[in-house]
């Protein structure tokens, strides 16, 4: 058996569904919880094996933007700064603030190279196909960091074509700071291509809950750094719907629990989250990759840790402890944290 499916197979199943009295599915993953200092408060499975963290780190992404001095340069707004931290949905006002957002900067959708695809929402990928319309890069779910990183590379005076090359500035910075952030050498590290064309690093749970943990509360660290933290975070914190959608998960969890709770999704089953209030940074993976078990497992944490007040967790039922319908709407089941888990 790969070393790789090894590890998998020994985390721990943290997610288990249902149908009817009788547990027909379940999940296994992995999860850290770190402090800022950089200590391990919780954790269950292998944190040590690298995954992908795929878009579960825009958050870092995005400091850059900030500490180049391109954010003030180019007036970016907090709704803007919220939409590079976004894996959004395509509506309407998420391609329209990354459409003003280039506009301002004197440059068109074109010059995103993050492709195209339909809008994640499904009411707004019905509208677009209602109208005949077809979407653009700005409807892509990663268009708001791609904005931030044209942003960064125009301010310094780098070339925009090619900036999702690994060896281009805007994407050395952005190594940088989740080095830096997780106390890592990354030098050595597997690295593919993420679904928007960039760099991805396979990196160890354990080092992204200790990222998210400082960047929760970036105590001891470098001004500037301390700045741009709050900024990003206060923006997530301001306008969750652009980090989102419509009822998407991330979206109504910091609708709910404001910055003591800021969480974000990564394709294949990953999901962080900074607590400010706790000081603690969140990592989850899913070994099979489903968002659905990654959404459970992350609430059961942030519970588990006090993040969550009961009636913020009352109000997240739906996203708790999700119902498995029939094709009548009955409910026939549900997914639910793993009954010996936590």
């Amino acid at each position: 058996m790969p070393e790789h499916a090894e590890g998998a197979s020994a985390n721990p199943i943290l997610v288990e569904v249902t149908r009817g009295e009788t547990v027909e599915s379940f999940h296994r993953g992995a999860a850290a919880v770190f402090d800022s200092s950089g200590a391990q408060v919780a954790a269950w499975g292998d944190i040590d094996r690298p995954i992908f963290p795929r878009s579960a780190i825009k958050p870092l992404q995005a400091l850059p933007l900030i500490e180049s001095g391109a954010a003030d340069a180019f007036n970016v707004t907090g709704a803007e700064l919220a939409l590079a931290c976004a894996s959004h949905s395509g509506e309407p006002n998420h391609a329209a603030t990354a459409r003003r957002w280039l506009e301002r900067m004197g440059l068109g959708v074109r010059a995103l190279e993050c492709g195209v695809h339909m809008p994640l929402g499904a009411a707004a990928a019905r509208d677009m196909l209602a109208a005949g319309e077809t979407p653009t890069a700005a409807h892509n779910n990663c268009s708001g960091k791609h904005a931030g990183m044209i942003a960064t590379a125009l301010h310094m005076g780098e070339p925009v074509a090619g900036y999702v090359a690994a060896d281009h500035p805007v994407q050395q910075r952005v190594r940088q700071v989740v080095e830096e952030m997780g106390a890592i050498d990354l030098g050595g590290a597997a690295t593919a291509i993420d679904g928007c064309s960039i760099p991805t690093i396979a990196t160890p749970l354990a080092t992204l809950a200790r990222a998210m943990a400082r960047f929760a509360d970036p105590v001891g660290l470098a001004p500037g750094r301390v700045d741009a933290c709050a900024r990003v975070r206060a923006a997530m914190a301001a306008h969750p719907f652009l980090v989102g959608g419509t009822e998407r998960f991330d979206t109504v969890v910091m609708e709910t629990a404001g910055e003591a709770a800021l969480v974000k999704t990564g394709a294949e089953g990953v999901h962080c989250a900074a607590l400010s209030r706790l000081g603690l940074g969140v990592a989850v993976k899913i070994d099979d990759g489903a968002r659905r078990a990654s959404e459970v497992a992350t609430l059961a944490v942030l519970r588990h840790l006090g993040a969550l007040s009961g009636v913020q967790y009352d109000a997240l039922s739906r996203f708790a402890r999700p119902p498995v319908l029939s094709r009548r709407g009955e409910q026939v089941g549900e997914e639910r944290p793993a009954s010996d888990w936590l």
